[in-house]
């Protein structure tokens, strides 16, 4: 909304300037955008404050009350409000009634309308001070009568429309709804299509205008006009924004009726508007207001509690202070026990309905910078994250302690995502959650894996030339059940690797540079669930969208946590990625299998000894295999085990390869002696041999 500053002034504070009003309107909530420069014709330069007004000020929307805003926040002199002298408001003598009539047949549409009727109108164009306001304001004058109307609609609020009164047929104004497929001709050149559900303000030959949208061209006023008659009246905002919206025509008039206006407006553009015609344009106001539908309504008071302010606030406003802002605003008030009976105004009707919204008005005029930092009250709140909520986060900083990036994706995706993981038609992934409203294809359903979105992180990057990736989300995945009675949404963990591999995969005897591979996010991936101090696995399975050979499901306390492996060269080549690997969980089974609380053990007072073998073996034995044998057959004694080396080559054979494996044994009662280990040693031997294994010398 534009307002000139020199129409501010004329109601409020002449004497601030532009940054100064700037600067306390934004303290209150009403943000100045941008301010403009308008050059007058008389060669003055008018400065123009661009505001924007909340929805729920709908009482901002005219210079007044804006004007009021800045009176409660400078303090400065308020002058009369421009409707307290109404020329129209003298009711008829009874020698004769008015020659139109208004008959509203929804009138929950229409919860009041208002008509006066003036004479001897003389359309001409506006005196010069009033096109230099409305262009100031962003409007383009047309002649006297509709500028009178722009002219109280920016000034009060309430949007105004002039009926030619001789082009009104029949004399008579019906307030209905639309026939289906019904049009109207409106006055931007258009013939606009209806339907059922929207209002017109029809004649006897049809519609004449779209009721709080637009006017139409029949009964507009024009250069040979000389009977006006002025409505003014207020209409179901959601009424209307659908309207609007579904025309695709938006005007000054919508915009305000879609906020909810307050029936009383009414009245005040018509004062505004009767007093300009009859100086600007010569009418005579026939006596009496055509005034439908309202019946006024009870007045809102509500107790202002000073007590309750400073428990809101946390600090005290004194009753004096608070009357006085509430009083600046509009608001009345008489004196109470425990603080103030604060009477709503008309224009606020809708917005301040609590004793907290008083307080919000307290708070904003007498300075939210006041307002200490404080902690919102206990009430016995403990304060403490759940299990899950600690073995996400903990995850999550697993994550970020091995360098990798987080993104965050859409929760929307679209169909397609399905066909590019190859995910055939009777998989469970396939039970995808629908939308029944999308915002397009593409944001469709709701995604059932965070693999679609990693992928699309990982080419965003590579493609700007960014070839090393190593990403991870931690977002909610969605299913339908299987019996489609319910969406099943749990919380999720991906992370994907391609390219060369950063700080975290150090040196080792694989060489000094590593590929993102299987191994790279299994190594990942054990760093994650190693910090849950959990018992798991990786057990060779297929899935779809990974490559066959180089995929696993995730094993812990006997549930499938998730999947690890390297992604499908087709799947990768769809998002222009060379050899990437990924890995996902399911937090919320990771939160079941891993222990609230984790049990200290002493460290070992005594040293440990270590004995290395090297075990020959077939290909096909997994090295997770062999050392869940080597653990299980060492006992007590044992503990830790891993691979050192891998070999294969002429020296083993075809079809075989060697392990060298790092034995650390330790006693907890005395240093062991390889007497004490030989047992053991004997077992492990054993346990190896039934894998197919042979020590080599």
């Amino acid at each position: 909304m534009r307002v000139p500053l020199d129409w501010l002034h004329e109601y409020c504070a002449p004497g601030l300037d532009v940054k100064r009003i700037e600067e306390r309107l934004t303290m209150t909530g009403t943000k100045v955008q941008e301010i403009h420069r308008h050059d007058a014709e008389d060669g003055r330069v008018v400065e123009v404050l661009e505001l924007e007004i909340t929805p729920n000020r709908p009482d901002c929307l005219g210079v007044f009350g804006v004007a009021r805003e800045l009176h409660a926040a400078t303090g400065a002199p308020l002058a009369p409000e421009p409707w307290a002298d109404d020329p129209g408001s003298a009711g008829g003598d009874g020698s004769h009634a008015l020659p139109a009539e208004v008959v509203v047949e929804c009138p929950e549409e229409c919860p009041r309308f208002t008509a006066r009727v003036f004479e001897h109108v003389t359309v001409a164009p506006s005196p010069l001070w009033l096109k230099e306001r409305l262009m100031a304001a962003g409007q383009r004058p047309i002649n006297n009568v509709v500028d009178i109307t722009n002219y109280a609609m920016l000034l009060t609020g309430q949007p105004l429309h002039a009926f030619d009164l001789d082009h009104v047929s029949g004399q008579r104004l019906t307030v209905r709804r639309a026939a289906e497929g019904e049009q109207v001709d409106t006055l931007d050149g258009e013939t606009r299509t209806l339907d059922s559900q929207m209002v017109v303000i029809a004649d006897a030959d049809g519609p004449a205008s779209i009721a709080g949208v637009k006017g139409g061209t029949r009964s507009e006023v024009q250069p040979g006009t000389t009977r006006v008659l002025l409505e003014a009246a207020t209409w179901n905002g959601p009424n209307i924004h659908r309207t609007s919206l579904s025309l695709g025509l938006r005007s000054e008039a919508s915009a305000r009726f879609e906020k909810g206006l307050a029936p009383e407006q009414c009245s005040y553009a018509q004062a505004v508007a009767t007093r300009l015609l009859i100086e600007c344009a010569g009418a005579k106001v026939v006596p009496g207001t055509v005034d439908v539908g309202w019946d006024g309504a009870p007045p809102l008071i509500i107790r202002l509690r000073e007590a309750r302010v400073q428990e809101i606030l946390g600090l005290p406003v004194s009753g004096e202070r608070q009357e006085e802002i509430l009083n600046a605003l509009d608001f009345q008030t008489q004196p109470a026990d425990d603080g103030l009976d604060v009477t709503v105004p008309a224009l606020r009707r809708v917005d301040v309905t609590r004793e907290v919204d008083l307080i919000e008005e307290v708070a904003r005029i007498d300075g939210l910078e006041k307002l200490p930092a404080t902690l919102p009250a206990r009430r016995g709140a403990a304060g403490l994250l759940t299990h899950a909520q600690r073995v996400r986060r903990a995850a999550e900083d697993a994550m970020v302690g091995r360098g990798l990036y987080e993104i965050a994706g859409w929760s929307f995706a679209g169909p397609e995502l399905l066909d590019r993981l190859l995910v055939p038609c009777d998989h469970e992934m396939r039970r995808v959650v629908k939308l029944e409203n999308p915002l397009s294809e593409a944001q469709s359903i709701m995604r059932p894996t965070l693999l679609g979105s990693l992928l699309d992180a990982a080419r965003h990057n590579v493609s700007r030339n960014g070839p090393d990736v190593q990403i991870f989300e931690s977002g909610a995945v969605y299913r339908v059940s299987r019996d489609n009675a319910s969406a099943d949404e749990h919380h999720a963990l991906g992370a994907l690797l391609t390219g060369a591999l950063g700080g975290w995969a150090s040196k080792s005897w694989r060489g000094e540079q590593h590929e993102a591979d299987f191994f790279a996010a299994k190594a990942l991936l054990g760093a994650l669930l190693d910090k849950f101090h959990l018992d798991w696995s990786v057990q060779p399975q297929a899935w779809p969208f990974l490559h066959p050979g180089r995929s696993a499901a995730v094993l812990a306390g006997g549930e499938t946590l998730g999947f690890v492996g390297e992604v499908h060269p087709l799947v990768a080549g769809v998002w222009d990625l060379q050899r990437t690997a990924a890995f996902a969980i399911d937090v919320g089974k990771l939160a079941a299998v891993s222990p609230e609380v984790t049990s200290f053990r002493p460290f070992a007072a005594f040293p440990v000894l270590r004995q290395d073998l090297a075990v020959t073996l077939p290909v096909g034995v997994p090295a997770a295999g062999v050392l869940a044998a080597v653990r299980e057959a060492g006992g007590e004694t044992l503990g830790n085990v891993e691979i050192f080396d891998v070999y294969t080559g002429p020296q083993v054979g075809e079809g075989m390869r060697s392990l060298a494996l790092a034995l650390s044994f330790r006693g907890t009662d005395r240093t062991l002696t390889d007497e004490d280990v030989s047992p053991a040693h004997e077992r492990i031997v054993a346990a190896l041999g039934e894998l197919g294994g042979e020590l080599r010398a």
